[in-house]
């Protein structure tokens, strides 16, 4: 699968034009919002006839990432080379601010790496979602009984990550714009650790899509607030994990801090 992004970086070009059919909805979010759901809709398409592969998913999630920046969207992504240099299989530990980064993710990573996600039980029976969620053999965790969760991730990760799959998990209980490193559990050391394979630390700053009142994924979107993303240098275990982890969370602190004066 051809990369959608070369280099180590990329930055959103400062002539980036803006969709004609969204500056006609006068910069309300119902253009964006429509976008992205006719996505959805494709990829379900696919998804329930079986044909909802990698580099479909890629390919769709590549359309929603040019459907932002065409509604003003302005992308800062950094350490892609960490990624690309990847020979095995690693886990991904991010901080969750909404449901961009779970649609931009897969055209970042899957061009070098197949991925699945840690997902909650409700997006996999949702009537929109789930096929395309389940098309992607997830983790799938309930949020109602933890120590089955944790068994559930260490199982089925571990299965994955043998099998050459790469994994995504937020270790967040929700997604929120706010980062308490009290919150940000240790799960996604813990399969690493236990799996035998590095950890990329994810730093997120995606708060231009904001989460909804009633409907969490159709939010407003600030087009003042840049985008960034971070996937930090691999690093393996030396110890009991608690250093590996309390690194995680200082990589996602100083870059949060370093873009809190970038709109």
């Amino acid at each position: 699968m051809k990369p959608f992004f070369s280099g180590t970086t990329y930055d959103t070009p400062d002539d980036q034009p803006r969709l004609l059919m969204d500056r006609l909805f006068l910069g309300t979010r119902c253009f964006f919002v429509g976008g992205y759901i006719n996505e959805i809709i494709k990829a379900r398409s696919l998804a329930v006839k079986d044909c909802y592969d990698n580099k479909a998913w890629a390919e769709s999630s590549y359309r929603v990432f040019k459907l932002i920046e065409g509604c003003g969207g302005r992308f800062h992504l950094r350490g892609l080379d960490n990624i690309r240099n990847c020979q095995k299989p690693v886990v991904f530990v991010s901080n969750h601010m909404s449901t961009l980064e779970t649609f931009v993710f897969p055209c970042i990573i899957l061009p070098f790496a197949k991925v699945t996600f840690v997902v909650k039980e409700s997006l996999v029976k949702h009537p929109l979602f789930g096929p395309v969620m389940r098309s992607c053999d997830p983790i799938v965790v309930s949020r109602n009984n933890p120590r089955q969760d944790f068994q559930t991730v260490m199982t089925k990760g571990k299965e994955l990550l043998a099998k050459g799959t790469s994994i995504v998990i937020f270790p967040q209980s929700t997604r929120t714009t706010k980062f308490i490193p009290e919150e940000f559990n240790s799960l996604g050391i813990k399969l690493a650790k236990a799996a035998g394979v590095q950890v990329i630390p994810v730093a997120i700053k995606t708060d231009f899509w904001g989460n909804g009142k009633f409907i969490k994924d159709i939010g407003p979107i600030n087009r003042e607030k840049h985008i960034h993303m971070f996937f930090g240098p691999p690093f393996f275990f030396e110890g009991s994990g608690k250093e590996e982890h309390k690194r995680t969370v200082e990589f996602i602190l100083t870059n949060l801090k370093a873009w809190e004066n970038i709109v």
